[in-house]
């Protein structure tokens, strides 16, 4: 079985119709990111810094280093497959064996699920960080001086178990901190390095020694272990251990000298005690009007993700690639393209989150999307219909490239924003540690039905189900996903419970 959970957000997007307009949008939208911050006068940095919004940047950053080495770890066993199979490799292994590298990773993050839950709650974000990033480390060192396969094999678990809980903690303790303005952009940031991670790896894997990516990974799991420490736990995980003095000085650390802090403090502090009115147990995310929905939303845009096959065109680039006759492009070449186009187009979002809004970035992207598989599918049906199809042999690469940009660029980034935005603070830990589970899951699912209709039906059956799929995503969100841009996260729980919200005071109307 191919990997599963290996490639957490390695992507390809759009169409040959709209490749040169969107690219250049994309090459546009990125600079003008750049040139806003460029062009920002003193007062305005003064005033941005003023609102703590450069801690929480900085805090971000550094709670986030892990993703850079979870992107190496999901792409790791692009470059690695290849060295273990081949005659230098310090440790030879069957392709049976390689392929377990790729499923232990999963098996690590399927047993880190409970876990998750218990320690997220229980002993906060920060320092559910601080330990997924210590056996994120571990694993690494394992990796590095392992001369047997089941070190690696105990490392890839490890690996899948810390990669499991950093992914739901960082979303927790980002979302908790960052000012509403920018909390979109905040959220994002996972995503952006741990594009930069796999970036590294598919650079450094095939060409460097074989521990070289250990090395790399482990330097910035010390560099996190060692900063992270040092900032304050959440104002409001804080709150809920009634911790109201420490909440208070977590808050004015991530604040500044704004002068609406005490304000701000017992608004956090209202939807704290609301939300502890409510009974917090497990079964409310059915039981719930606000946390069932949330529990749908979540569910359908992870499920979207798979099924528009990310994994499937990451874990299986070569084949594809190979089925459709592309003579242009060298695998490992078309990795690095692969990574730089989804960079640039992470980067892009990350900069449009909070002024486009998360609603139309998934419309475009699942709209987009479907258009470039679609694409990639007709090529196929031309080519296995006996039809000439040497003439436009460059539509699998184009279609695959824009796939990269227009997948990255919404429906790659956007649903992990919104799914740290739609649940309670005492519902995060489980409702997005199931997230994690459904993702999971139907990377599997994705996985096996590519691999029964390619054999069953041909290449091309299973990239008509995926646009159809990518597509349904847009009517989705069009019709049941609230926009979250701007709101708070109280806010976000009385929208999800149908009511209305008055801004004057932050309750019900």
């Amino acid at each position: 079985m191919a990997s599963v959970y290996s490639c957490v957000n390695l992507i390809r997007n759009q169409i040959t119709f709209n490749i040169y307009t969107h690219i250049y949008l994309v090459h546009i939208d990125a600079l003008g990111c750049f040139g806003l911050i460029a062009n920002m006068h003193c007062r305005d940095i003064r005033s941005f810094c003023d609102d703590g919004r450069c801690f929480q940047f900085f805090a971000a950053l550094i709670a986030n280093l892990m993703a850079i080495s979870d992107g190496m770890t999901v792409g790791w066993t692009a470059p690695m497959i290849p060295y273990f199979l081949s005659e230098d490799s310090h440790i030879r292994m069957t392709v049976i064996e390689t392929e377990w590298l790729e499923t232990y990773l999963l098996i690590g993050a399927i047993v880190g699920l409970p876990l998750t839950i218990y320690f997220v709650d229980r002993i906060g974000r920060k320092k559910s960080l601080l330990l997924s990033s210590f056996v994120l480390l571990v694993a690494w060192m394992m990796i590095a001086l392992a001369d047997k396969i089941e070190y690696i094999y105990i490392a890839r678990v490890m690996s899948g178990m810390g990669g499991d809980m950093a992914f739901v903690a960082a979303p927790m303790y980002i979302a908790e901190i960052a000012d509403q303005k920018i909390r979109g952009f905040l959220s994002s940031v996972i995503y952006l390095m741990m594009l930069i991670g796999v970036m590294t790896v598919y650079t450094v894997g095939p060409y460097l020694p074989f521990y070289v990516p250990s090395i790399i990974g482990g330097v910035l799991l010390t560099i996190e272990l060692i900063v992270f420490s040092l900032l304050p736990e959440t104002p409001y995980f804080l709150l809920f251990r009634n911790k109201i003095e420490e909440a208070e000085k977590s808050l004015i650390k991530f604040r500044s000298s704004s002068e609406s802090i005490k304000e701000e403090l017992r608004e956090i502090s209202v939807a704290v005690e609301r939300q502890k009115l409510e009974r917090g147990k497990p079964q409310d995310i059915v039981l719930v009007k606000s946390y069932r929905k949330a529990m749908l939303i979540m569910a359908v845009l992870n499920t979207a993700q798979q099924l528009s096959s990310i994994n499937v065109i990451l874990m299986n680039m070569h084949q594809i690639l190979g089925e459709a006759g592309s003579i242009y492009v060298h695998p490992p070449i078309a990795a690095i393209i692969f990574a730089g186009l989804m960079l640039v187009a992470a980067l892009s979002a990350s900069c449009s989150i909070d002024n486009f809004g998360r609603k139309k970035l998934l419309v475009m992207s699942s709209i987009l999307t479907s258009l470039s598989l679609l694409a990639l599918a007709v090529y196929f049906h031309i080519k296995e219909s006996g039809l000439e199809y040497r003439r436009i042999s460059w539509i699998p690469i184009v279609s695959v490239m824009v796939y990269a940009a227009v997948y990255k660029f919404g429906l790659g980034m956007v649903p992990i924003v919104i799914t740290a935005e739609i649940f309670a603070s005492k519902m995060k830990a489980i409702g997005m540690t199931i997230a994690d589970g459904v993702y999971v899951s139907m990377a599997i699912c994705s996985i096996q039905l590519y691999n029964i209709l390619k054999d069953n039906l041909g290449m091309h059956a299973p990239f008509y189900l995926f646009s159809l799929c990518a597509f349904l995503t847009s009517i989705f969100v069009i019709f049941f996903i609230p926009e979250t841009k701007g709101k708070s996260l109280d806010e976000i729980q009385i929208i999800l419970e149908g009511k209305r919200v008055d801004r004057s005071i932050s309750e019900v109307s």
